[in-house]
């Protein structure tokens, strides 16, 4: 299967408008009830996706001045599917002057046998926000995960800001030993973009009392930026983590 899905929200007035809403496929785009300014979709999964050999792509495009909030109504699962090649699931976001965008999809589970690609590019211009969460979830209860390879590559101001790439599963060295997740079967990250942070950048901290439950790590980016990175035994701890520094910078 492929199928793209399209947003694109202008400002009109003191309101954010949502000229392009388009699903097709998985992909079931609701507007929500707005808050303030800001416009909020929901992405529904319609259908079982993504299935080895899948192309599917979402983006999501926020004009100068439009605020766009933008969530998932249940986790993603990539299965295994008819055919043995992989699947691509690609996320390209633009975020423009003066806008602002929050893209907190829930988890993407990597089920026994299923082989994904998954990419997120975004391009955030200067004074723009961004808020962005990622959150995978390595196998279901009681099975090994599939294959998982994720890449996160973001532009501020026409400058690469980050641009970093994770492999998990089958194939993939070193995934579940002491450098990378230690035993645990759920990573995130959380990164935020905020013209703020230019003037009082954030310092490092560490999130998380016991190893056991998940641990989270602060770091502060060139760039007016933040990034978290998490991992947890499972997604509810994770979760909790990554929410824990939300409460220290509200976003």
């Amino acid at each position: 299967m492929h199928a793209a899905a399209r947003i694109r929200a202008i400002s009109v007035g003191d309101e954010t408008a949502l000229p392009v809403l388009a699903g097709a496929g998985p992909f079931d785009l609701r507007r929500h009830r707005p808050q303030g300014n800001q416009a909020r979709v929901c992405v529904l999964g319609v259908m079982s996706a993504p299935l080895g050999g899948d192309r599917l792509r979402i983006e999501a495009a926020v004009e100068p001045g439009a605020h766009l909030h933008v969530t998932t109504a249940a986790a993603t699962i990539a299965l295994r599917g008819a055919t043995p090649g992989h699947a691509t699931y690609d996320v390209h976001l633009s975020v423009a002057e003066q806008a602002s965008l929050h893209w907190l999809p829930e988890p993407l589970i990597s089920a026994a046998r299923s082989n994904l690609r998954q990419s997120c590019t975004v391009d955030v211009a200067a004074g723009a926000r961004l808020v962005l969460r990622e959150e995978q979830v390595l196998g279901r209860a009681g099975e090994p995960p599939g294959r998982l390879t994720t890449r996160l590559t973001v532009r501020h101001d026409g400058h690469l800001l980050l641009d970093q790439q994770s492999a998990y599963g089958p194939d993939a060295p070193g995934w579940d030993g002491p450098a990378v997740l230690a035993g645990h079967r759920a990573a995130g990250q959380l990164l935020i973009v905020d013209p703020a942070y230019a003037e009082d950048p954030p310092g490092v901290r560490l999130f998380g009392d016991d190893p056991a439950n998940g641990q989270a790590v602060l770091t502060p980016l060139a760039g007016s930026a933040l990034l978290v990175t998490a991992v947890a035994p499972d997604t509810l701890h994770l979760r909790r983590l990554l929410d824990a520094v939300r409460r220290v910078h509200p976003c």
